[in-house]
C-alpha cells in the first residue's frame, strides 16, 4: 500500500493522520504524541474529538502547536513540553493509540544542537537507536493491551549507501514485544526538503518514501504464536 501524506499540509485527496486516528481509535479515547512537532497530530485529534496528549522537547514547538490548537473542539489537547523517553507523568496502559514522526537522525536539525537530548542531533546510528529504544519501552508502558502504535520514519545513507534507519527502529518495536500490523509506504510529493529526482546528478537514488508502522500491543495472556512471523526480527 502507498500512501501520499506530507505532514505538514492538508491537500485535498491525502491521506492525513485523521485515517489513523478513525480507524484505530474511538471518540472520547485518548491519543499520544511523544514527539509532537508542528503538530498535525493535535489539531486532526481535537477535531476528531478524541483526548489528546502531545509531548516535545523542543518549548518552540510547544508554543506553536498550542497557538495551532485556538480553536473549539469536544476536548482540548494537553500540549506539555517534556522528553519522550521519559514520560512519567503518564499512567501505565492508560493511551488508547499512539502516533508520532520522530526525527530521522540529524537529517532535519530541529532545535539546531542547542536542546540536550533532542534525537534530531545524533549523527550515529547506534547512539540514535540506543536512544529510541528508550522511547519505545515508555511507548510500551503507556500503552493499553491490544491497542496500536503508529510510527513515521524513514531512511538515510551514509557515505553514498542506503541505511535502513526505519527497519532499524521496527526491529527495536520488535523485539520489545510489539506485532507488526502493517508496514505503509510514505511516498513523499511536494515535500521541500525533499529535491526531485530529475533535478539531480548523483550515482545513487534519491530516498522518495518513508515507512508508516502500525504496530499491536499484544492482549494479556494472548497467544502469540500466532502472530510470530509479524513478530520476527
Amino acid at each position: 500500500m502507498t500512501l501520499h501524506w506530507c505532514r505538514f499540509n492538508r491537500p485535498s485527496g491525502r491521506k492525513k493522520p485523521s485515517a489513523f486516528i478513525l480507524k484505530y481509535s474511538e471518540e472520547g479515547d485518548l491519543v499520544l504524541d511523544p514527539m509532537v512537532g508542528g503538530g498535525t497530530s493535535a489539531i486532526e485529534a481535537k477535531l476528531l474529538k478524541r483526548k489528546f496528549i502531545g509531548i516535545d522537547i523542543n518549548p518552540n514547538s510547544i508554543d506553536t502547536v498550542r497557538k495551532l490548537l485556538n480553536f473549539d473542539g469536544e476536548y482540548e489537547p494537553e500540549i506539555i513540553v517534556g522528553d519522550a523517553r521519559a514520560i512519567e507523568k503518564i499512567k501505565d496502559e492508560s493511551i488508547d493509540l499512539i502516533i508520532t514522526h520522530p526525527p530521522y537522525l540529524n537529517i532535519i536539525k530541529y532545535s539546531d544542537g542547542i536542546i540536550d537530548g533532542d534525537l534530531s542531533n545524533y549523527s550515529s546510528p547506534n547512539l540514535f537507536l540506543k536512544e529510541f529504544e528508550k522511547v519505545i519501552l515508555e511507548l510500551k508502558r503507556v500503552l493499553k493491551p491490544n491497542k496500536y502504535c503508529a510510527v513515521l520514519i524513514g531512511d538515510t545513507r551514509k557515505r553514498r549507501h542506503f541505511v535502513p534507519l526505519a527497519y532499524m527502529v521496527m526491529s527495536l518495536f520488535l523485539k520489545h514485544g510489539f506485532i507488526l500490523k502493517e508496514d505503509i509506504i510514505k511516498t513523499q510529493h511536494n515535500c521541500k526538503s525533499t529535491p526531485q529526482w530529475k533535478n539531480v546528478k548523483m550515482d545513487f537514488y534519491l530516498i522518495m518514501h518513508e515507512h508508516l508502522f502500525v504496530f499491536r500491543k499484544p492482549n494479556i495472556n494472548e497467544n502469540l504464536s500466532d502472530y510470530k512471523w509479524s513478530m520476527k526480527i
